[in-house]
């Protein structure tokens, strides 16, 4: 190491956050992901807040943990990344809209418990009853 002291990027915090909303998603706590990656619930409760930086093997580790391909902790990244190889030009990447509402607990809450639901009737039933409380489509 340099023994310079690490300060989280927004690349950092952004990874962190969604190795969170993916846990939350999946309806695991900070230690059962802990317990899947053989780390400490410490250890994921500083890479959900840009505490510690995220390997590109640990970062391996967590998508097969989290059942997710490794894009999703990069998607709706803020700034800006390169385009496809050989075109050498930028594009700008949306920033994250704080709006959404995949990024409130509630939301990742009500994901997880859908999907929980043992059949496609009863996921069924809860859509009907949810548009019916809407007014309808």
């Amino acid at each position: 190491m340099s023994g310079k002291p690490f300060h989280p990027t927004a690349v950092d915090e952004h990874i962190g956050q969604r190795v969170q909303l993916r846990r939350v998603m999946m309806g695991l706590s900070q230690k059962d992901l802990a317990q899947i990656c053989g780390v400490t619930f410490q250890q994921i409760q500083k890479y959900e807040s840009a505490g510690n930086r995220i390997s590109a093997s640990r970062l391996f580790e967590l998508s097969a943990a989290l059942e997710t391909p490794i894009s999703f902790f990069f998607k709706g990244l803020p700034g800006y990344m390169p385009e496809p190889p050989r075109s050498g030009k930028i594009q700008r990447v949306s920033e994250q809209n704080q709006d959404d509402p995949l990024s409130k607990n509630e939301s990742l809450q009500l994901i997880h418990l859908y999907w929980k639901l043992p059949s496609d009737t009863q996921r069924e039933a809860v859509m009907k009853m949810l548009k019916a409380m809407n007014g309808g489509e």
